[in-house]
């Protein structure tokens, strides 16, 4: 079966997550660069990370890199691709983004043109024609540059990978769901001890929490770019993918993961959220104040994504709100907390400085997961 050199993006600060993630996959890693994961595998390596990555932004094919200080150079070394090997002669192509950072080409625009100019004249030569009617399957390009290190791949996913479907409401600043599912990862919790978001909004953290203690990929109910590109991977490819996936799912796990919001309306858009991704079962959403979060369990997660002023307006009202968050989680005993913010000043009115402290981006707004370590719970005895 012919072998892929496969590049996956995925957020700026959540790299090491997604490198555990695809070695769990059975595959071997290449490369590892800022926000992005590069590995080798088949057909089936394409189906399973797209299927199965729950913190990756998408899957590409690489079909190349080289060197690139000019338009010229930009131009011949396109053209020099193996281009006919993976885009049929009736396939519709297009440079879907171009990205350039510390590089002597730096214009997107031109960049997209160039590279569309140097891809159509190779296939003229591959075909013998003229004339490309592009009237059959899609295949988006995507072309980064650093400094001056081209690498041009072929989209496979479509929307991004965040994009679950499950999500059909949401709340005004939602978190993405790959960095819902980054952050939960990020954390010692397992689907046997109890968690809380008490901002859940429409339901984000808690619904991949759920996923992830079932077992249930988060790509198993969404199409994908490449499935029509049945001269590299095979429908049976992706059957055969989706069923190894249905198999893993846990139907009788346990969990006690909780939802509270303030906003009576976003419960209960969260409850609809969690029923459309089957796991409204896992999960006792509520309408309740941070000011009022308490819990008799010991041993407990917050993982949660507070309001940090994103609007106008709101900073003023953050320094009671992290006070209120930090004289909460005190009262629980035990108790962890994870919490991703932009809000500089989280740790000095929550009141406690985290144990640890990572910088994550947030598409382009930079945050920081906070994680205030509880202690262990004792090692249940054998019986």
């Amino acid at each position: 079966m012919k072998k892929f050199d496969l590049i996956c993006p995925c957020h700026f600060g959540l790299e090491s997550v997604l490198k555990k993630e695809i070695i769990d996959l059975g595959y071997d890693i290449t490369e590892v660069s800022d926000g992005r994961i590069s590995f080798a595998g088949d057909a089936d390596a394409v189906c399973r990370a797209n299927i199965g990555l729950r913190t990756a932004e998408r899957v590409l094919i690489k079909v190349g890199s080289f060197h690139a200080e000019s338009f010229e150079d930009l131009y011949q070394g396109i053209k020099a691709l193996p281009w006919e090997e993976f885009i049929p002669e009736r396939g519709k192509f297009w440079v879907k983004k171009a990205s350039s950072v510390k590089s002597k080409l730096f214009s997107p625009s031109d960049i997209q043109s160039i590279v569309k100019k140097a891809i159509v004249e190779r296939m003229k030569q591959s075909y013998n024609t003229d004339w490309f009617k592009e009237d059959a399957e899609e295949y988006p390009i995507r072309v980064f540059l650093m400094k001056d290190e081209v690498t041009v791949a072929l989209d496979t996913t479509g929307d991004s990978l965040h994009k679950r479907g499950y999500r059909k409401l949401e709340s005004k600043a939602p978190i993405a769901e790959n960095l819902a599912a980054a952050l939960i990862m990020l954390t010692p919790w397992h689907g046997d001890r109890i968690l809380v978001d008490p901002f859940c909004g429409s339901g984000t953290i808690p619904i991949e929490a759920a996923m992830i203690a079932a077992h249930i990929a988060p790509g198993l109910n969404r199409h994908f770019t490449a499935e029509k590109w049945t001269h590299l991977i095979t429908p049976q490819n992706w059957e055969d993918v989706r069923e190894e996936a249905k198999d893993e799912i846990l139907t009788d796990v346990e969990t006690d993961i909780q939802g509270y919001d303030l906003d009576p309306e976003m419960v209960e858009i969260a409850r609809i959220n969690a029923k459309k991704a089957g796991v409204d079962h896992m999960i006792h959403f509520q309408a309740r104040d941070i000011a009022a979060l308490s819990h008799r369990k010991k041993y407990g997660f917050i993982i949660t994504n507070p309001p940090y002023g994103e609007r106008i307006g709101d900073q003023k009202e953050l320094p009671s709100l992290y006070k209120t968050i930090g004289e909460r989680y005190k009262s629980l005993d035990s108790w962890s907390m994870f919490l991703i913010t932009g809000f500089e000043q989280a740790e000095k009115y929550i009141g406690k400085k985290a144990d640890k402290n990572r910088k994550i981006y947030n598409g382009m707004i930079k945050t920081y997961f906070y994680q205030f370590m509880g202690p262990k719970p004792p090692k249940k005895n054998a019986d």
